[in-house]
């Protein structure tokens, strides 16, 4: 018996086949029913792995932001419920249209905030991803 819930496994041979990986992860663990820890997320089709907004980062947050909300619901929370999110740019010009759109999703939950610059992400179209901590109330 496992005590944490695996959201949405996969194996990273089938979400990119243009690398040579072999690795089993999943979209978000939940611990002991009560904390929630999402992959960083990014513009994509979750059931599919399809890139989305190529190299546009206001769009690219919007989808992420969608992604995150649709993952914190499956894990039984929302996006009021999280506590930690930690933002990768691939450059220092995307913080102001990044934060813009990701603050409408998280206005009023006040969640604590890294913000980092990163030279590349895992797919050269992606400008950025978010990463989530939240928790489920009791």
């Amino acid at each position: 018996m496992t005590m944490h819930r695996r959201l949405r496994p996969f194996n990273t041979k089938e979400t990119y086949p243009e690398q040579s990986l072999d690795n089993d992860l999943s979209q978000g663990v939940v611990a002991r029913g009560t904390m929630v820890f999402l992959r960083g997320q990014v513009s994509s089709n979750l059931d599919t792995s399809e890139s989305l907004h190529p190299n546009d980062a206001e769009k690219q947050t919007e989808q992420t932001m969608r992604n995150i909300e649709m993952l914190l619901g499956e894990a039984g929370t929302t996006m009021e419920s999280i506590c930690r999110i930690v933002v990768y740019l691939t450059d220092i010009r995307y913080r102001e249209p990044v934060y813009r759109e990701m603050g409408k999703w998280l206005k009023g939950v006040h969640p604590c905030s890294t913000g980092l610059v990163v030279n590349a992400l895992a797919r050269p179209e992606w400008v950025v991803e978010i990463e989530v901590t939240a928790v489920i109330p009791d």
